[in-house]
C-alpha cells in the first residue's frame, strides 16, 4: 500500500479521524495530520464525485461499449433509480480517459518485432477526419494511435513516433500510402548504417488483394462504435473518445493474454 502524506505539509505522520458520510458514496474514512492538524480524505481518483464509482466506472463502460448516453440514463434511472444527466455520462467518460491515459502512458508492454499501421477516416462534425492507429501483430495491443484533419508526411511521423514509444519492432507494415515512404525515411533513416533502423513493409491490398484483417478488425469496431455516436459531434473531444475506445480494447486483449 502507498505510504500516505499528508497534502499540506507533507508529513508522514498520519491517524484516522472519523468518517465522512455522504448522500450517494456512503461513509470515507477522514486523516489527520498530527503535524499540522488537517484534516483530509484520500483521494481515490472521485475525489468530490457526488455519484458512486460504481455507477460512473459502469456507465462509463457501457457507453464505450455500445450504449448511448441517454440510453445509459435510462438504464440508471429504470433499474438503480438513479437520476443522472446524459451530459454527465459523457463528462465522465472524459474525466476518466484523461486519466486513465496518464497512467497507461507510463505502462510498458512485452511487444513482438512486427507491427502493423494503418489509417481509417472518421466522420467528425461533417468532415473526414484521420483516424492512425498502429498494432503489434503478437499481442494484438494497440501501440500508438494519432488524430489528425488530413493525411501528409508530417502527420504520418507523427504516428508512427507515437507507435514506437513503448516499444521498437523490426519492421512496420502499413498500405499503399504515399505519405509513408517520406516519414519513414525521416523517422529512421540511419546514415551510419545507409538503411532504415525499422524497416518498413509495404502491402498495397489491391495489388496483392491480401487485407491486414487485424488491424481492419480494430477498425471495424471503432468505426461501428462512431456510427453510434451518429458522428463525431466536437473536434476538441474526438481523440478523447476514440483513445478511450483504444484502452478498452487493450485492456481486453491485455486481460486474454494473462488468461491464455
Amino acid at each position: 500500500m502507498k505510504e500516505m502524506i499528508c497534502p499540506h505539509c507533507k508529513e508522514k505522520n498520519i491517524k484516522k479521524d472519523g468518517l465522512r458520510t455522504t448522500e450517494k458514496r456512503g461513509k470515507i474514512q477522514r486523516y489527520r495530520c498530527k503535524i499540522c492538524n488537517y484534516r483530509f480524505v484520500v483521494d481515490d481518483g472521485f475525489y468530490r464525485m457526488r455519484n458512486n464509482e460504481k455507477i460512473i466506472t459502469m456507465s462509463i463502460d457501457m457507453y464505450i461499449s455500445n450504449l448511448s448516453s441517454r440510453k445509459m440514463r435510462n438504464q440508471l434511472s429504470r433499474h438503480l433509480n438513479t437520476k443522472i444527466s446524459h451530459i454527465s455520462i459523457l463528462d465522465w467518460v472524459r474525466r476518466y480517459t484523461l486519466k486513465v491515459s496518464k497512467f497507461v502512458d507510463k505502462l510498458q508492454y512485452n511487444m513482438g518485432s512486427s507491427f502493423y499501421a494503418d489509417e481509417t477516416l472518421i466522420d467528425c462534425e461533417g468532415r473526414d477526419d484521420r483516424f492512425w492507429c498502429c498494432l503489434d501483430w503478437d499481442t494484438r495491443l494497440i501501440t500508438g494511435v494519432h488524430y489528425s484533419l488530413s493525411g501528409n508526411p508530417i502527420e504520418a511521423q507523427k504516428f508512427l513516433f507515437k507507435s514506437i514509444q513503448k516499444g521498437k519492432p523490426k519492421f512496420i507494415q502499413t498500405d499503399g500510402g504515399v505519405f509513408y515512404p517520406r516519414a519513414f525515411r525521416k523517422l529512421f533513416y540511419s546514415n551510419k548504417i545507409g538503411s532504415l533502423t525499422v524497416e518498413h513493409k509495404i502491402q498495397n491490398a489491391s495489388v496483392t488483394k491480401i487485407h491486414n484483417y487485424r488491424i481492419e478488425t480494430v477498425f471495424m469496431k471503432i468505426k461501428d462504435r462512431v456510427d453510434d455516436f451518429r458522428g463525431i459531434k466536437a473536434l476538441w473531444s474526438a481523440p478523447i473518445l476514440m483513445n478511450a475506445l483504444v484502452i478498452q480494447h487493450n485492456k481486453f486483449h491485455a486481460i486474454e493474454r494473462d488468461r491464455s
